[in-house]
Formats: C-alpha cells, sequence, structure tokens
C-alpha cells in the first residue's frame, strides 16, 4: 500500500513516542479504556451533532505503518528499533463503541469508547480527534441552519472556502446536518451526495450582454435552470430571465439573488414573478448566510439557500473542542482501575461510561445519563432509568462493522439526526447562547 494511502501517520509525534516508552516499561500491553467526548459545549450549541464516524472507520482500515514509514521514522530517529519492530506488525485488534452518526451529543457524552491495549488505543487519539472535531462542528453548524430554514432546502456550496480535502468531508458533514447537496463534485462522486449548481458571475461577464448569457445556458442546461440575475440590475434581470426561457420554451426553473439586502430583494422579486405569471419560478440565495441570516430571512418568500463560508467553518466554531482521555486502564493484576485528570478547567471524570438519553412524560428528552460500573450492572441502571441506549458497536476484536461507514449509512444518519433533534426540548432549538438542551447526570453503580 502506498505511503500517501496510509493513514497511521496523520498523527502527532508524541503518540508513537510513549508507545515506544511505554514497551520500554511493559505497559504498553495493558487494557485501556480512552474516551472521546466534549467537556463543556460552545456558548453558542445547546446541541451537537455526532459526524465523522464513518470517516473514522474508514481510515482504520488504512491505518498501518508502510515500509516507506518505517524507513522515514528510522531516518529522523523518532522512535527506537524495538518501536520500529513492534509498528511494522501494528493492526487495532481491540473495540470501538460509539454514538451513532446523526446523534445529538452534550457535555461529557461518550462519543467514542476505544477499549485495547495502551499502545492500540493510544495511537488512534489524534485521527480520531481531527476527523471528529471537524465533522462535529460542520454537523451541528448545518443542523442550526436547517432549523432555521424551517424545511426549506440547505445546500453547500463552500468548497472554495476551506481546504480541498476538508470540502468534501464538510460536505458530508452537513448531510448529516439536514443539508440537501453540494456543490463539490468529490464529495458527490465518494459519498453519492446530490450535487447542485449552474453558473457564477463570470459567466455572464463572458459574453457581450446578459441576454446572450442567459441564452447560452438555458440552450445549454434547458429552462429548469437557474439563472444568476444580480450581476448587472436585478430586476431587468429577472425579467429577461423569465423572457428567455419562455422564448425556449417553458418556464424558468429558478433565479439566483447573490448579493445586496436578500430580505428586501426576495420580495422585490417575488412580486415582479408573479406579476409576469412565473408563479412557479423559484428564488434562491446565497451570499455569506448563515443561522441568523437564514433566520431572519424565514418570512422573505426564498425556496432555498446556498451557503458557503460560515458552514465550512462551523459558523464561529471551527472546532467542537472534543478531547479524547483515558478513563481507565488495568494494574499490574489485571484488575480495572478507572483513572481521571484532576487538572485545574482540565478535569475528567473516570470509568467507563454507558450513556443513555432519559425522556420526561411529554416525550422529549431531559437528561443525558452517563453510568459507570461493570457493564451488565450499567445497562440495567439505564433501563431502569427509562434511557435510550445510545453507543453502538463499531468494530470488535479488529473487524469493522461496516453497515457504519457505507454510503447507505450518511442517509441513516441524516435521518436519524432528524428523529434525535425533534426530542429536543424547545430551547434546544434556540439559535442564542444559553444552557445546553439537557443535562449531564453521572451515575455509579
Amino acid at each position: 500500500m502506498p505511503a500517501s494511502v496510509s493513514t497511521a501517520l496523520l498523527t502527532d509525534m508524541y503518540e508513537l513516542t510513549m508507545v515506544d516508552a511505554a514497551l520500554k516499561s511493559g505497559h504498553h500491553e495493558r487494557r485501556s479504556v480512552f474516551e472521546l467526548f466534549g467537556r463543556r459545549l460552545p456558548a453558542t450549541r445547546r446541541f451537537g451533532v455526532v459526524a465523522g464516524t464513518a470517516r473514522v472507520l474508514e481510515a482504520l482500515q488504512r491505518f498501518e505503518f508502510t515500509p516507506r514509514m518505517i524507513d522515514w521514522l528510522a531516518e529522523k530517529h523518532i522512535v527506537s528499533d524495538d518501536c520500529l519492530d513492534f509498528l511494522k506488525d501494528f493492526h487495532f485488534r481491540g473495540r470501538i463503541d460509539g454514538y451513532a452518526e446523526g446523534e445529538c451529543y452534550f457535555e461529557g457524552s461518550p462519543i467514542l469508547t476505544v477499549e485495547g491495549t495502551f499502545a492500540e488505543a493510544v495511537m488512534l487519539e489524534t485521527l480520531a480527534l481531527s476527523v471528529f472535531n471537524h465533522d462535529c462542528a460542520v454537523a451541528s453548524a448545518a443542523s442550526r441552519m436547517t432549523i432555521a430554514a424551517h424545511g426549506r432546502p440547505c445546500m453547500d456550496m463552500g468548497a472554495r472556502r476551506t481546504h480541498e480535502r476538508a470540502a468534501v468531508s464538510a460536505a458530508r458533514s452537513a448531510v448529516i446536518g439536514g443539508f440537501g447537496g453540494t456543490s463539490d463534485l468529490e464529495a458527490g462522486i465518494r459519498y453519492g451526495i446530490p450535487t447542485i449548481g449552474t453558473s457564477a458571475h463570470a459567466f455572464t461577464l463572458l459574453h457581450d450582454t446578459e441576454d446572450d448569457a442567459f441564452k447560452v445556458q438555458v440552450d445549454a442546461l434547458g429552462t429548469s435552470t437557474t439563472l444568476l440575475v444580480d450581476t448587472y440590475d436585478v430586476y431587468e434581470g429577472v425579467e429577461r430571465a423569465v423572457r428567455i426561457a419562455r422564448e425556449a420554451g417553458g418556464e424558468l426553473g429558478a433565479v439566483r439573488i447573490d448579493s445586496g439586502d436578500l430580505v428586501a430583494q426576495a420580495f422585490k422579486v417575488r412580486g415582479l414573478l408573479d406579476s409576469l405569471g412565473a408563479e412557479s419560478t423559484k428564488i434562491t440565495v446565497t451570499c455569506d448566510l448563515d443561522e441568523y441570516s437564514i433566520a431572519a430571512l424565514g418570512a422573505a418568500p426564498v425556496d432555498s439557500y446556498g451557503v458557503g463560508t460560515r458552514l465550512v467553518t462551523g459558523s464561529g466554531v471551527p472546532t467542537a473542542a472534543l478531547v479524547y482521555k483515558m478513563v481507565a486502564r488495568g494494574d499490574e493484576h489485571g484488575n480495572c482501575v478507572n483513572v481521571a485528570k484532576h487538572s485545574t478547567s482540565k478535569s475528567t471524570v473516570g470509568g467507563r461510561k454507558y450513556a443513555g438519553r432519559v425522556y420526561g412524560a411529554d416525550g422529549y428528552a431531559t437528561e443525558e445519563l452517563l453510568v459507570m460500573g461493570p457493564r451488565d450492572a450499567a445497562m440495567a441502571a439505564l433501563k431502569e432509568a427509562g434511557a435510550r441506549p445510545l453507543q453502538v458497536p463499531l468494530i470488535i476484536d479488529g473487524e469493522i462493522q461496516t453497515e457504519h461507514c457505507s454510503k447507505e449509512s450518511l442517509q441513516a444518519a441524516k435521518e436519524r439526526h432528524v428523529k434525535a433533534r425533534n426530542e429536543l426540548p424547545y430551547q434546544g432549538w434556540r439559535l442564542s447562547q444559553g444552557e445546553p438542551a439537557v443535562t449531564t447526570r453521572y451515575q455509579r453503580v
């Protein structure tokens, strides 16, 4: 396998130096439990959205140290020869459980629980965090935007606003958060996401007149196309677009507005379209949208939104601020010992968590219940509390459960998110800063 395909070096150097030192002491084989979670939600987030699980599983299928990688590590004297020999045959053989993609999460929610030897589990830290911190941030922003859109379609148009590979992952995360399509063709072919897009202002400027540009586009793409009408005068552009579509034998599919006062222009354009008899022609708006500007457009006659920069950068929260911490390990006698950090502002809760969501009599979620203790006792405590278990097996004895990383799993994640979000109390849907939609409670059994 070429070095460029392997994901093993998508990590921080100290992951390998820790393994090297643990090999020397013999502690590398100690059974360990790590959890990936957020200590708290960002102030502007009342819930988070799980996204990235399938990408992590896919990356772990390619997590191996190739001969070229081993040679480079040796040349740079990053780890010892004994560690190099260990890495040559490395394969994760442990277990990973996690929240299913699309699920909502809250403070302390064990989005991922990794169980294996210390060497196995610690090496996954950077890779898992880099994927989840990006994808959860984008999916959470997308969810807020689709809440603000009140059922009107939202489309990802952020490919040009971020790293070219991040754009592909962002498009996938946006779909989990409720988006309906993307302008990014790589995301389309890789994940089966519907692709959208017709033309930019450059296409209009290429031609001698707006008439010429519209005629060429309609001839090429049909009257159902979307014409960008604000290169010059918006209202003249609308009249011209409707006329040219009719001359071609049909009604125009949609017009796009990409500048100016979108609320005022949407009303005026709708009125103009209706006065021209083009009641079926839709209006889509773009131009630096976020959840707040989408909400402001709620009363305007807009049919869909194209969102770019604010989507792919998490709308002010570019990272979900998730961490990956050891919560339990074996001792020299093979007993399980709960471990926790006591650092100021960075403390953790020791013990492997079994997560469930508790609901009130009205059917809405009231708390995230995290139970620590033996598995059977913890699951019994969740059942007694009437909690819905949240974690599902993702890897068992090193074998990836492939139903969580198929193209079909993306649509399932989108549907799962709609259901999970609908279970939240009303305050969880608010766009303003505030407390998490549900509280988190820890219980030991």
